[in-house]
């Protein structure tokens, strides 16, 4: 997926627990685990203003878009 969660690192920079995180957020340590690893479809805009109001970050700093080859290619095909 072209979408990736860079929550783990955030957290890890600023010395943050997922567990006091998610309480922060108001969701469970399993769905805070599944959001770190990625393993969402998506992620409400009210739950990533409280991560980022907590963390004092940016969505960008959580979230990024790096497209695969499959998708560059993809991309090539449909420009031509």
């Amino acid at each position: 997926m072209p979408i990736v969660v860079k929550l783990d690192v955030v957290l890890a920079e600023r010395k943050v627990k997922s567990k006091e995180l998610a309480r922060h957020v108001g969701i469970t340590e399993a769905n805070m685990s599944l959001l770190k690893q990625g393993k969402v479809k998506g992620v409400r805009f009210d739950t990533l203003e409280k991560i980022c109001e907590y963390l004092g970050c940016q969505p960008g700093d959580i979230l990024s878009y790096e497209p695969s080859a499959k998708s560059e290619s993809t991309k090539a095909v449909r420009r031509a």
